[in-house]
């Protein structure tokens, strides 16, 4: 459990880290302009936090911790791609259907989005999980 635990805070700090630079300042025009009247003026902190707890577990579960370190980095990586693209998507696709004014730019952006932060925190987690526990990669 206990060498989980740094990958896991590494996942988290890794996405807040990213979401801060994605929807703080690289990709805010675009959100303002797609879903800006749907946007709180200033976010909760309490659901944002339990969507970072919560998501940090999911890609721990199916993409770092299944295998540890024997797992290659590239199936890793792949794992959590596929994971972020899922979650994201599911998210995106469901405002499409269920919301007059969700743009479809703004969700396949959104889930390009969810694809590659899930991806990086990955990566950053399964380093320090390499460096800390080596293991020769098999799977």
């Amino acid at each position: 459990m206990r060498k989980l635990l740094i990958p896991y805070l590494i996942l988290i700090a890794g996405m807040v880290l990213l979401d801060v630079l994605w929807l703080g300042f690289i990709a805010k025009s675009i959100y303002a302009n797609g879903i800006g009247h749907l946007m709180a003026a200033e976010p909760r902190f309490g659901p944002a936090i339990a969507f970072y707890l919560l998501y940090a577990v999911g890609l721990m579960f199916f993409a770092l911790a299944p295998h540890g370190p024997r797992r290659t980095m590239r199936t890793t990586l792949t794992a959590a791609a596929l994971f972020g693209t899922v979650a994201y998507a599911t998210y995106d696709l469901s405002n499409l259907a269920t919301l007059r004014d969700w743009p479809l730019s703004v969700a396949l952006i959104d889930i390009a989005w969810g694809c590659v932060a899930s991806t990086l925190s990955v990566m950053a987690a399964k380093l320090c999980m390499d460096r800390f526990d080596p293991a020769p990669a098999s799977v």
